[in-house]
């Protein structure tokens, strides 16, 4: 038995001995042998990474005013443990539908939901209505969250809010089309955040630390950082106030006609900078997710139309450049055979009349001569080509389709004379066309962004005007633009009448295309594309302005009647915007074969005269003044002496100490002169909005006084309301004021 203990003794213990053997040897591999590749694994599971997220770059118009951004946003995470042991899940899911506008059978369940092992989890985020969430929303989060703890005297509720950033869009839904938006996952959605989003995302950082197993930071332990570089800030070409003029008269037009869509694109002809481009229906990229699909559809870049008579410009253009028109040439209107096909007028009864007259009636007939008959179909697509149809013009958006332009037969190439049939463009390819005849024959690039500036090396790429070809001679140019100024200034048989603005020259055209029934060669009865297009002033063009409307309500209306008008709002507003004074007053001055006489007028230095003198010198030049102060003679005159204004334009006179001085009714002035009078009554003046003054408020800011100064594109009440401040003087502490005198029309429109 002794004998039999020991041996069990020895095996028992020779066992232990080995396995301490082994261990001794694998600790000695481990931590001597293997040292180092042990070392490298423990750092891995001590080592944390975390990404570093760049600023996304702003966008912002041409004067800065800031179009899209990031801010801080949060999203809403609860811990349905906590919830649950405390009972709240009712209260909770209660007040979070009710502020996150969710459903409460959906905050139930990330409230209740469960782990695969039965136990609660200990944090959900609320995707659905929580996930990046305004600090407003955040702010009643907050405060709910404060009262339950408060209530169930706990320092942890299980309510969270997570810092995020998102982007945003101050101006909301303004010139959404072109900004296009960026979603919550960070994906850039159409528009410039999609063209442009690797110089707008920037590149990500990341940081690399070491920690313990209680996941503090070791002091001294190894941190690695990749820094992230902040995206780029674009600067666009757009203007925000005619932006504004664009979308408010494209808002007014749609509610009368409401048409399928409707848009309309404003530019710089010298430069092909786009201004103000808009089309209905539109969205707010701040809430993409409640918009229809329909809505995200850019028309100015992707809808194809027949453009109908604005086409004929092109093969007007042509047509001088080879000597074909001949303005005081006859021919019969009404009817034309072409080989297969009768084409009409849409009147029949003018008779035989001029080229000149056939285009301001805008005759299909007199066009099926010029364009077919004295082109030829090979000049004809020449031109056509020439002038960027049936390709993309390169804009800086996404998703812009090149338009067809494909006539085979006699009868497609008359009819492609006057922007039907077999012709298809875009907005945008109108736009560059038409601004090549406005400044001398240059087809140019149209673009969107005026620089990008990067923040980080301080440097900026610049968009130049980059010019595709020549398309017609400077001279050809010039006769075209005189002869569709015609079309508007003549207030008799003119289609584009309706766009006359009294005081400035514009040219433009008319257009009313029937539409083609979808899979059909035949056209549907009362459906209609209207448009107009047109620039101003002729001879230095500011503006080239293009609107389209699809298929309005009103099966009577032209583009003529229901865009004309349309056009001659924003581009009156756009003209006075730009400082484009007017050169004419009444219709007596319009000639059909000469410029109109120039009435911009010296503002007469009349300082330091007594105030009698100085109305009687304002009177003469018939320029209206208000007068500021008490006293009788003037101290110091708005505008400055010398200044070319319009005679619609006011001076203000100051008759007064400036610390003597009360504010007067700014209602109307641009925001530019309304800070010059601020400047000279030595008061702080703060903007809000954007466009003229609509109304003005006393307010104090930090103790001080200022007035803040609400603006708002301009209406016809508002307009009204600066004429009759110059006229009753109102905010005139003496209540004395001159005569408004001749305002010409820009009092009117």
């Amino acid at each position: 038995m002794t004998k039999r203990i020991k041996l069990r003794t020895l095996l028992v213990g020779g066992v232990i001995t080995l396995l301490f053997l082994f261990l001794v040897g694998r600790i000695y591999w481990v931590q001597v042998v293997k040292a180092d590749f042990w070392t490298e694994k423990a750092k891995e599971v001590w080592a944390r990474s975390d990404k570093l997220i760049p600023v996304r770059g702003t966008i912002s118009d041409r004067d800065g005013n800031v179009l899209a951004m990031d801010v801080t946003a949060y999203s809403v995470a609860v811990n349905p443990q906590i919830i649950h042991d405390l009972k709240l899940e009712d209260v909770i899911v209660n007040k979070l539908s009710s502020v996150l506008g969710v459903t409460q059978d959906y905050v139930r369940g990330v409230v209740e939901a469960k782990q695969d092992n039965g136990t609660f989890y200990k944090q959900r985020e609320l995707h659905k209505g929580g996930w990046k969430i305004d600090k407003a929303v955040a702010d009643r989060i907050v405060k709910f969250r404060e009262q339950l703890i408060e209530q169930a005297k706990q320092k942890d509720v299980g309510i969270y809010l997570i810092d995020e950033k998102k982007r945003f869009y101050p101006k909301g839904s303004l010139a959404s089309h072109v900004l296009g938006y960026e979603d919550k996952e960070g994906n850039a959605v159409m528009g410039l955040e999609a063209s442009l989003d690797s110089q707008l995302r920037g590149t990500e950082g990341q940081i690399k630390y070491e920690r313990d197993g209680n996941g503090i930071i070791i002091d001294n332990g190894n941190v690695d950082i990749k820094p992230s570089v902040d995206g780029k800030n674009v600067k666009l070409t757009i203007d925000v106030d005619i932006q504004h003029y664009i979308e408010d008269a494209l808002k007014e037009a749609n509610d009368k006609y409401q048409p399928k869509s409707i848009t309309a694109i404003a530019a710089d002809p010298q430069t092909m900078e786009i201004l103000g481009m808009a089309s209905l229906p539109t969205f707010n990229p701040n809430s993409y997710w409640t918009v229809p699909p329909g809505n995200f559809y850019d028309n100015a870049i992707k809808a194809l139309y027949e453009p109908g008579s604005t086409f004929k410009i092109v093969t007007l253009a042509g047509a001088v450049q080879e000597n074909i028109f001949k303005p005081n040439d006859q021919y019969k209107s009404g009817s034309i055979r072409v080989p297969g096909y009768t084409i009409h007028d849409i009147h029949q009864n003018w008779g035989t009349i001029t080229f000149l007259e056939g285009l301001k009636r805008s005759s299909n007939v007199a066009f099926v001569k010029l364009g077919y008959e004295g082109l030829g179909p090979d000049k004809l697509m020449s031109y056509i080509n020439d002038f960027g149809f049936g390709k993309k013009t390169g804009i800086e958006l996404p998703g812009e389709v090149a338009g067809r332009v494909d006539p085979h037969y006699p009868s497609e190439y008359a009819t492609a004379a006057f922007g039907q049939g077999k012709v298809q463009v875009t907005p945008i390819q109108q736009v560059a066309a038409v601004a090549a005849v406005a400044n001398g024959g240059k087809l140019l690039v149209p673009h969107l962004v005026k620089e990008i500036d990067d923040p980080v090396t301080k440097t900026s790429v610049v968009t130049k005007p980059q010019l595709v070809r020549q398309t017609i001679t400077e001279k050809t140019a010039d006769q075209v633009d005189e002869y569709l100024e015609q079309v508007v200034s003549d207030q008799k048989v003119g289609s584009g009448k309706n766009a006359y603005i009294e005081g400035y020259r514009v040219a433009g055209k008319t257009g009313t295309a029937q539409k083609v029934i979808p899979g059909s060669n035949k056209y549907a009865d009362g459906k209609y594309v209207l448009s107009f297009i047109g620039f101003a002033p002729v001879g230095n063009p500011k503006v080239v302005l293009y609107i389209v409307m699809d298929e309005p309500n009103d099966r009577l209306a032209s583009g003529g009647s229901a865009v004309a008008p349309i056009f001659k709002q924003i581009m009156l507003q756009s003209l006075r915007h730009l400082d484009v004074q007017p050169i004419r007053t009444t219709t007596d001055d319009v000639s059909e074969d000469g410029p109109a006489k120039e009435l911009t007028v010296a503002v007469p230095d009349v300082a330091k005269q007594t105030l009698a003198e100085a109305k009687k010198s304002l009177d003469s030049k018939k320029l209206g003044y208000v007068v500021v102060g008490t006293g009788s003679s003037v101290l110091k005159q708005i505008p400055k002496a010398g200044s070319a204004v319009g005679q619609d334009q006011k001076v203000y006179l100051l008759t007064q100490e400036q610390s003597k001085l009360t504010t007067p009714n700014m209602s109307g002035l641009p925001l530019r002169d309304a800070m010059q009078i601020c400047a000279n009554l030595q008061l702080r003046c703060i903007a809000s909005g954007e466009g003229f003054v609509k109304s003005q408020t006393p307010a104090k800011l930090n103790g001080n006084a200022v007035l803040t100064l609400n603006l708002a594109p301009p209406d016809e009440e508002m307009l009204r309301q600066s004429d009759k401040n110059a006229e009753d003087g109102d905010g005139d502490s003496a209540g004395g004021t001159g005569s408004a005198g001749s305002s010409g029309s820009s009092s009117k429109n």
